[in-house]
């Protein structure tokens, strides 16, 4: 597998594509915007982190000015249902620090940023998302802190499933227990949606 590239950069064939002279040999490889953007003029010395992505029939190099920026593509490729394809796209529209700060907040308005990313596709994306990023506790609270978080985002996930928009989501869990679990907030938020309906 290869795991990053030092070489020089030959040319960009299509828009997301680079190509990359490494010792006679040019590897073609795919990053997001802000990787390209870093590259600089074509004859450039150039380093990119790489993930090798194996398929039936081909080998795909994608590159990365980062590190953060390869382990969030690969946590991305982890979860239900994202391809190389999507987790690009993520990348290229949010940065590590960015998208790490769209899960810790259960941000699905920002994940829908993204072309391609629906609300229900953005709430599932979450949830998976905080258990593959390594995401620091931001709340400064206690241990049982990230569980209340996750009950909350997993509550939240259900409501996106059942339909309910993320603005009326937000009103419904706005005053609810924070020790409670995945069950009891979705009860306690669809108690409230059927009452302001």
């Amino acid at each position: 597998m290869i795991g990053s590239l030092r070489g020089v950069l030959i040319d960009r064939p299509t828009p997301g594509e680079a190509i990359i002279d490494v010792h006679g040999v040019g590897y073609r490889v795919s990053a997001p915007t802000s990787t390209l953007a870093g590259l600089g003029a074509t004859g450039t010395e150039v380093f990119v982190h790489v993930h090798t992505h194996v398929r039936e029939d081909a080998i795909v190099l994608f590159g990365f000015a980062h590190g953060d920026e390869r382990r969030c593509f690969e946590a991305l490729l982890g979860a239900h249902g994202v391809g190389p394809s999507l987790a690009l796209a993520i990348l290229s529209a949010l940065s590590p620090a960015a998208l790490s700060t769209a899960v810790l907040e259960d941000d699905v308005d920002t994940l829908c940023l993204v072309p391609g990313v629906g609300k229900k596709t953005a709430a599932r994306l979450l949830l998976e998302l905080k258990a593959r990023l390594d995401l620091p506790n931001l709340s400064g609270g206690s241990a049982s802190a990230p569980a209340a978080g996750s009950a909350r985002g997993e509550a939240r996930a259900a409501l996106v499933e059942l339909g309910y928009a993320p603005d009326e989501i937000a009103g419904a869990l706005e005053g609810a227990d924070a020790g409670a679990s995945v069950e009891e907030l979705v009860r306690a938020a669809l108690r409230e949606l059927v009452r302001n309906r």
